[in-house]
């Protein structure tokens, strides 16, 4: 006999549970086991807004599995039984509290589901910029007509085939970022712990792939390594007419330094989906940079999560009736 609670009824519709999913869950579980729908609105936001209201530690008191937005600590002191939580965002360091790191509980999370959409929103990134959206977006609101701009010496107006793009993180969003940009005719170079073919290691190869990149993408979880990864002198070794694109976390880039660097320093673009604050505050630097592209943390959004993510809960719950491994299952020390 196990109980599971499923608190995952976000307050943004999109990410809410559907009935497709509650039905699909239903059907994975063992039929001696008691699910619990929380009808509570969670909050996915980021790592996941914690709250713990009364009902929720009610439902949890007995469970031995939970599945939330990020994991709020007074779900762990709660709840002395849990053998397992999951986590529907990607991010975990919200989550990664003295509550969960003196638990041996197992802790999955759904890193690598946002991969798809978050690659298409990189692309798109670089697309802007590489065929001068932004110079026609700027001067449709103005209302001119603007083909001077693209014949000009200095046009900022090039092609994606024949680019180095570089990649800091190559887990599943670095991979498919990866796999769109060398269909495109891209060269890829990829920043990960250890190295590997085509890649090369955090510690011996970041400066060189920033000096290689034309683009340079953060698809690395926010750690105490990689926060202020992107300094002012690593900003500004950035190789001349480069983009910057962010879908991380806001806190690996020094943002003031990075409105130095495309102001009078090498960048050609920055596109940027996270920010140190959000949301971002009403009159900040980026909203009227002409040289920004920005999206308010949604690179992630699609119709098509929860098709991924269902099928990882249930293929989770098979694997822990099973007794065996976990999919996405989150180093706790390492923090992702």
């Amino acid at each position: 006999m196990a109980t599971l609670v499923i608190d995952l009824m976000d307050r943004r519709p999109i990410w809410a549970l559907p009935d497709r999913s509650r039905a699909a869950i239903l059907s994975a579980v063992p039929a001696d086991w008691t699910v619990q729908f929380m009808e509570t609105p969670a909050d996915g936001s980021g790592d996941g807004v914690q709250r713990a209201p009364p009902e929720l530690l009610e439902a949890v008191a007995d469970a031995r599995v939970y599945m939330g937005y990020g994991i709020p600590p007074e779900v762990l002191t709660s709840a002395p039984g849990l053998e397992w939580v999951h986590s529907g965002a990607a991010g975990v360091g919200s989550s990664l509290g003295p509550e969960m790191l003196e638990r041996d509980v197992l802790f999955t999370n759904s890193a690598g589901i946002h991969a798809a959409p978050m690659s298409e929103t990189v692309l798109a990134m670089m697309l802007h910029f590489a065929r001068g959206l932004d110079v026609a977006v700027r001067a449709q609101r103005e209302g001119r007509w603007s083909a001077p701009e693209y014949w000009a010496a200095d046009a900022p107006v090039t092609e994606l085939g024949g680019s180095m793009v570089g990649i800091v993180g190559y887990g599943g969003i670095g991979r498919a970022v990866a796999r769109r940009v060398a269909a495109l005719g891209c060269g890829v170079v990829a920043v990960r712990r250890g190295g590997g073919v085509g890649e090369v290691s955090a510690a011996e190869g970041l400066d060189r792939v920033i000096a290689q990149a034309d683009y340079l993408v953060l698809a690395v979880p926010e750690t105490p390594l990689t926060r202020g990864l992107m300094t002012r002198q690593r900003l500004f070794a950035m190789k001349p007419g480069s983009v910057l694109i962010n879908v991380a976390r806001g806190r690996l880039v020094d943002e003031t330094a990075l409105l130095d660097a495309l102001d009078s320093g090498p960048l050609r673009g920055a596109g940027l989906d996270v920010f140190h604050t959000e949301p971002l505050p009403p009159g900040h630097p980026f909203y009227a940079h002409p040289n920004v592209l920005l999206t308010p943390h949604v690179s992630a959004t699609t119709r098509r999560f929860w098709d991924r993510e269902t099928d990882l809960i249930t293929d989770n719950i098979g694997r822990f009736v099973r007794g065996e491994a976990l999919r996405n299952l989150v180093d706790k020390t390492a923090g992702y």
